[in-house]
């Protein structure tokens, strides 16, 4: 299958979507944001002082989900029927894990959406907590699972595929 946002000339443009059928639509995406000890534990502890910090992340990354068209310019504009935003705090690694799970009745998919809802969650984290810590690092955000459309469920196996790498 050839890039479908080209038209036969190169020239960008939105692919057309107007005979494909509504089907319930869901992705889930994940990243994470790499803290200092310091900001990890205040995170943790609740005590930066600009205030909930996953909370206002949880805020940002639905905002974020929801105005994906704005950012990306080939992205049709949909109407999601759910979004959420889950952080896992890791301790030994001093890392935040963000997941963002999403969710239309739509002819196109939500992937771009669930990757914008992490993207901006963990950007929130960094511009809430940069005060403290001006080394943190985004990493490692990609598509964990899809679902809906002519495609079906994709399944990223990448922690399987780590795994035998490691073996």
């Amino acid at each position: 299958m050839g890039l479908t946002h080209f038209d036969e000339k190169g020239r960008a443009v939105m692919v057309d979507v107007t005979e494909k059928t509504v089907t319930q639509r869901e992705a889930q995406a994940q990243g994470k944001i790499l803290v200092s000890r310091e900001v990890f534990t205040a995170i943790q502890a609740g005590t930066i002082g600009k205030g909930d910090v996953l909370s206002v992340a949880a805020t940002a990354g639905i905002m974020g989900a929801k105005k994906t068209s704005e950012l990306i310019p080939m992205c049709h504009i949909l109407p999601l029927t759910n979004c959420k935003i889950q952080f896992e705090l890791e301790h030994q690694e001093c890392a935040v894990y963000c997941t963002c799970t999403v969710k239309a009745e739509e002819k196109t998919g939500v992937e771009m959406e669930a990757l914008t809802g992490v993207s901006v969650a963990l950007l929130t984290i960094y511009d809430m907590c940069k005060a403290l810590d001006k080394t943190m690092e985004i990493t490692e955000i990609y598509m964990v699972r899809k679902s809906g459309g002519k495609s079906g469920e994709i399944i990223n196996r990448r922690e399987e595929k780590r795994e035998l790498d490691i073996m």
